[in-house]
C-alpha cells in the first residue's frame, strides 16, 4: 500500500536534496569564514588560533618514529577536527527560486496519487514555508532536511481532531451505539463484522442491528457474519423501517446488559434524497454515540468527495477506509481527514475478520518514508 506515493516522495526527496546540496556548496564558495557573524568570528578565532599554533609546533617535531613524535601524532587528528568544526559553523539559505520547479513537481505527484487538490496545495505550501528562507548549517544532512519538511507537511493534514476510539468506548456508558454509513458496495457490512470481532477480542459483548432493510440479501449477509462470530443479530423483515431495527437492537442491549450495538445501514449515494432522509431519521431517533463513514481507499478522490457530502448531511465522527491493501496510491487516506475535519479510525487491509488495523498518522508516515 502507498507504493506510488512512496516512490514519488522518495524521488522528490532525492532531487530536492541534491539541489539543496548544490546550494550548500555554492554557499561554501561565496561565504568564507571571515564573513561570519561578528559573534561567530570571535568564537571561530578562538577555535582556529590554538590549531594554528599547534601546526607551527609540529614543524619542529622530532623525526618520525621517535617517542616525542609518536606522542604528537594524535594531536594532528585533533587539529583537523577543530578546523573542520570551524568550517561547519557556516550557514546557507534555501531560496524559493531553487525550489519552485520542485514544489510544482510535488503538487503533481500528490495529485497523481489521488490526493485532493486543496490538500495537495496545503502540503506544498507547508513544505515551502518549512524550507524557503530558512538558514541551515552547511554540515546539515540535506536528505533529512527535505524528509522532515515533507513529513511535517503531511502530518498536519492527517492529524486532525485527534480521537482515541478505544478510550471513548471504555469510558462511555453502555451500551455504546455505533451506526455505520456510506455508499453501497464499499464493504460496509463486512466492516461491521470486523469491528464486532475486534470488540469481542477486547472482551466486550456485542449486538448487531441489521439496519440494511433496503438491499436484497443484505439481511442474510449480515446474519451469516453474526452466526460465524457467535453474535446476537436483531433483524426485521426486508423493507422494514431501519430506524425501528436499530431502536430494537439498542433496547435489547440495554435489557441484556450488552456493551456495544453495531448498526449496519443500507448503502446509498448522497444524491438519493429519500434514502438520505431515511438515514437522518435513523440517527435522529436513536441518537447513536458514534457515526462512522465507510468507503474504499481505492476510490481515491471519489471517496474524498463522498465523505465531504455525507458529513454535510449526517455529520460523522470518523472514517474507516476499506481495501487499503489494494490501494497503491494512498491519496484518500491523506485527504479524507483534512477534507472532513474528522479522523480516519481504521483501515481494512484484507478479507478476514482480523484484517482491520487502527489508523495511526505515524504509521502512515513511517511507510511513506521508510
Amino acid at each position: 500500500m502507498f507504493e506510488k506515493l512512496k516512490e514519488k516522495l522518495g524521488g522528490l526527496k532525492k532531487i530536492l536534496g541534491r539541489d539543496i546540496e548544490e546550494t550548500k556548496k555554492e554557499a561554501i564558495k561565496t561565504e568564507p569564514v571571515k564573513k561570519a557573524e561578528p559573534a561567530k568570528e570571535v568564537e571561530l578565532a578562538k577555535q582556529v588560533e590554538p590549531a594554528r599554533q599547534e601546526v607551527e609546533a609540529i614543524k619542529t617535531t622530532p623525526p618520525a618514529g621517535s617517542p616525542v613524535a609518536a606522542a604528537k601524532e594524535p594531536e594532528k587528528i585533533g587539529i583537523f577536527d577543530k578546523i573542520k568544526a570551524a568550517v561547519f559553523e557556516q550557514e546557507f539559505i534555501i531560496e524559493e527560486k531553487s525550489l519552485k520547479d520542485h514544489l510544482w513537481e510535488l503538487e503533481m505527484a500528490l495529485l497523481e496519487s489521488d490526493v485532493a487538490l486543496p490538500v495537495a496545495e496545503n502540503i506544498v505550501e507547508s513544505v515551502k514555508s518549512e524550507l524557503v528562507g530558512t538558514r541551515r548549517k552547511i554540515g546539515s544532512d540535506t536528505g533529512k532536511i527535505v524528509e522532515s519538511a515533507l513529513r511535517q507537511a503531511i502530518s498536519k493534514v492527517i492529524s486532525v481532531d485527534s480521537f482515541d476510539f478505544d478510550a471513548f468506548i471504555k469510558k462511555s456508558g453502555k451500551p455504546v451505539s455505533i451506526v455505520f454509513v456510506g455508499v453501497n458496495g464499499t464493504g460496509k457490512t463486512t466492516t461491521v463484522a470486523k469491528m464486532a470481532e475486534r470488540f469481542k477480542e477486547q472482551g466486550y459483548s456485542v449486538v448487531i442491528a441489521a439496519g440494511d432493510t433496503f438491499r436484497a440479501g443484505a439481511i442474510e449477509q449480515i446474519e451469516k457474519h453474526a452466526d460465524a462470530l457467535g453474535i446476537k443479530l436483531i433483524k426485521h423483515q426486508e423493507g422494514a423501517d431501519p430506524a425501528a431495527v436499530v431502536y430494537d437492537a439498542i433496547q435489547y442491549a440495554k435489557a441484556k446488559h450488552k456493551d456495544v450495538v453495531l448498526a449496519d445501514t443500507a448503502g446509498r449515494m448522497h444524491t438519493n434524497i429519500n434514502l438520505m432522509d431515511q438515514l437522518k431519521k435513523v440517527c435522529r431517533v436513536n441518537k447513536p454515540d458514534l457515526i462512522i463513514f465507510v468507503d474504499e481507499a481505492v476510490a481515491g478522490n471519489d471517496a474524498v468527495e463522498r465523505a465531504k457530502l455525507f458529513n454535510g448531511a449526517v455529520p460523522f465522527n470518523g472514517s474507516i477506509l476499506t481495501k487499503q491493501d489494494a490501494d497503491a496510491k494512498g491519496g484518500a487516506a491523506i485527504s479524507i481527514a483534512y477534507t472532513t475535519g474528522r479522523p480516519i479510525l481504521f483501515l481494512g487491509i484484507g478479507q478476514t475478520y482480523k484484517d482491520l488495523i487502527r489508523f495511526d498518522p505515524n504509521w502512515l508516515l513511517d511507510r511513506l518514508f521508510e
